[in-house]
């Protein structure tokens, strides 16, 4: 059997994914399972529980016509690979339906959305999913003989925060990052104790203003003398850039630096996480055997809160328009981005401390 699968194209999504690869690999240990996704998410692919990662062509352009192009290139390559007797398409856009039906998928399946009923012929309702985790709702795109009894917010082991305690029962213990993403060539983390600052997220609603970041660095160095790595993109060499001109050695900028999936034993090793709500938030939660720290914004975290093995803080300040997640906040200038302006420093460093074991190796914290 041959299983075409489009994966998500964003970060996060793709790690809230793991679920559902795990359980397609489970439920079809035979078959010859490829995955076609776009570069960004390339990395952390999850090989070891897929055959193949077809990697999407890059239009030429922003146009219509080369998005268009690209897709249709993509579609035709994997066709004369075919036949494919089933696909998954993760992603809830037109455009990834019309990749599965073009790639010449039998049987596809996808959440009948965007206007794409037509190129889906085991097309699933929306409207209970739109208000579920979307980690439960790509295990749900399974043939329902298949969809596990385990939740997907229930998939991921611990520790117990009683180190003697036998570890907390989960599908699995941890992600295993070495299986999973064997070509990652991971960046060595610093030999002394540090934190992790992951400052960047794509959307207006979901950053926290740059003085508080630099506020909060300022109280955690000065009361831990840790270290602080400071991981992004391009998007971040800014802030970056004003926390090391501000602290000097006591922060490292490594933004910028080599894939995602290159990231992980850092975060692996890491005191503790600090992070907007982004995929990197994913990752750190995914990864990380410490507390992770999210600066929470207009999202809704019923739906797309980090899931992971270690212990996951949320800082939220909820007005009324809360939660919109819209990726920019249209409410009046007295008002702006009010979920974030009214998360401080101060508080985000004392809920940190209540979970952090000071004085301490790397603390193991059970998922909430």
């Amino acid at each position: 059997m041959k299983i075409l699968v489009r994966s998500p194209n964003w970060i996060g999504d793709q790690i809230l994914s793991y679920p559902f690869f795990y359980y397609l690999r489970q439920t079809y240990p035979l078959a010859q399972i490829v995955v076609a996704c776009v570069p960004w998410v390339q990395s952390i692919q999850f090989r070891n529980l897929v055959d193949d990662v077809y990697l999407l062509p890059r239009p030429l352009n922003f146009s219509f016509f080369s998005k268009w192009d690209a897709l249709e290139k993509g579609a035709q390559m994997l066709r004369s690979q075919g036949p494919w007797e089933l696909g998954f398409c993760l992603p809830n856009s037109f455009s990834s339906a019309w990749f599965l039906f073009r790639a010449g998928v039998e049987l596809r399946r996808g959440y009948a959305t965007d206007g794409r009923s037509i190129l889906l012929n085991q097309k699933l309702s929306w409207e209970r999913k739109s208000v579920i985790h979307r980690a439960q709702a790509y295990l749900e795109l399974l043939p329902p003989s298949e969809v596990p009894r385990p939740l997907a917010t229930e998939f991921w082991g611990g520790v117990s925060e009683n180190e003697l305690d036998p570890p907390i029962q989960g599908v699995i213990p941890e992600f295993d990052a070495e299986k999973e993403w064997p070509g990652a060539e991971p960046f060595d983390p610093p030999s002394h104790p540090y934190w992790v600052l992951a400052p960047g997220s794509t959307a207006e609603s979901r950053r926290w203003p740059i003085q508080k970041f630099v506020e909060l660095t300022d109280l955690i160095l000065s009361e831990t003398g840790w270290l602080g790595v400071i991981l992004g993109g391009e998007a971040e060499f800014s802030l970056a850039s004003e926390l090391v001109s501000r602290f000097g050695s006591r922060v490292l900028d490594w933004t910028g630096r080599g894939s995602v999936a290159s990231l992980w034993k850092v975060f692996r090793s890491t005191q503790f996480t600090v992070c907007n709500d982004s995929g990197l938030a994913h990752m750190a939660s995914c990864l990380s055997r410490s507390l992770v720290h999210l600066i929470w914004g207009g999202g809704d975290p019923r739906r797309t809160r980090p899931l992971g093995s270690g212990k996951i803080q949320l800082s939220v300040n909820p007005p009324v328009c809360w939660p919109c997640e819209q990726n920019r906040c249209s409410q009046i200038p007295l008002n702006h981005l009010e979920c974030l302006k009214g998360i401080t420093p101060h508080v985000v460093w004392n809920e940190i401390k209540l979970g952090v074991r000071f004085g301490r190796s790397p603390v193991s914290e059970s998922s909430l």
